[in-house]
């Protein structure tokens, strides 16, 4: 028996069920695929053709053949999958599943930071709007961050944006000065350390696995620092049985069905709230429903300006390169 806080999917009504179905039918019939991040609720997660991180779903949205992409995420996935294939239909269930993280970078004031400094080439974490992504020299995710920032000779200078908790992690890693733009990730940043050490306490013989998007103070603490996927893949192979997982608390139902001998308790949170732990009110705005209706209605639907398009292509197939 497993004792842990892991999401676990709702007892499926008839309801439920039927929508389900007909979900599965609209795909068949309109080409369609769902693409969901980690960080979605369960019964989205098993609805999906394909569940993975940020690099993962970039690199499925590049190949896939369908006519419709659902991209079970927030806006910034879906734009990429717009970007990566402007002839096709991109719909998002929900139009104000936006990001913390993005919305911390607005377009016009990263365009004067990139022009006060020249002689910066620009790397931007995948989390950021297509109009960020225009102005980059090269896109990173999580997972490779250290691989692009390595990409560029080691006297150039470079800019990361948006997250500052991400590019100091990535400074350590790498030994290189980077100069940072102050954006944050709310989610990551509401772990708290004296919550994390009293729930180690609970349990001393877990691990504890954060995300490098956390605040340096969590990271300082972890016995491993990855990507959603890299944390997954960690705990499949680690012999330890218990972990705290300090990410968006949607990866435990993923990580769950890898190990499901192992113990997995989600990092508490500042703030209490239903579950104690951390997620994300944008990426939850994502129902069965609203699947449905959107593919139903086809909208809403994602679109990228053609001369933002063109102009981000670049560095997010760079990265895809180099991936």
């Amino acid at each position: 028996m497993i004792y842990s806080d892991v999401p676990t999917p709702p007892a499926h009504s008839k309801e439920k069920g039927i929508l389900k179905s007909e979900i599965s039918f609209l795909k068949l019939s309109k080409k369609a695929v769902i693409l969901a991040h980690y960080y979605q609720v369960p019964e989205i997660q098993e609805i999906a053709d394909f569940v993975g991180d940020s690099l993962a779903l970039s690199q499925h949205a590049a190949k896939t053949s369908a006519d419709i992409i659902v991209f079970a995420g927030v806006h910034f996935m879906a734009e990429t999958a717009k970007i990566l294939n402007p002839d096709k239909k991109v719909l998002i269930p929900d139009s104000d599943a936006s990001c913390s993280l993005s919305e911390s970078c607005p377009a016009a004031t990263f365009r004067a930071f990139i022009d006060a400094h020249p002689n910066h080439k620009v790397l931007t974490y995948i989390n950021c709007s297509a109009e960020i992504k225009a102005m980059s020299d090269l896109v990173c995710t999580s997972s490779n961050a250290e691989k692009m920032v390595a990409s560029f000779p080691q006297e150039q200078p470079i800019i990361f944006a948006p997250d500052r908790n991400l590019g100091q992690y990535i400074q350590k890693k790498t030994g290189r000065d980077l100069l940072l733009w102050e954006g944050t990730c709310l989610v990551h940043e509401a772990f708290a350390l004296e919550k994390v050490i009293n729930l180690h306490k609970k349990y001393p013989n877990a691990l504890f696995i954060a995300h490098p998007e956390s605040n340096p103070q969590i990271l300082d603490i972890a016995s491993y620092i990855g990507s959603t996927s890299g944390m997954i893949e960690y705990v499949r192979s680690s012999r330890a049985e218990e972990f705290i997982v300090a990410t968006e608390a949607g990866i435990l139902y993923q990580m769950q069905k890898e190990v499901p001998e192992k113990r997995l308790y989600p990092a508490p949170a500042k703030e209490d709230n239903e579950c104690a732990c951390s997620e994300c009110e944008y990426m939850k705005l994502n129902t069965l429903e609203k699947i449905y209706d959107c593919l139903i209605n086809e909208i809403p639907e994602v679109d990228v300006p053609l001369y933002i398009q063109k102009k981000a292509i670049i560095p997010i197939q760079r990265m895809l390169a180099l991936s």
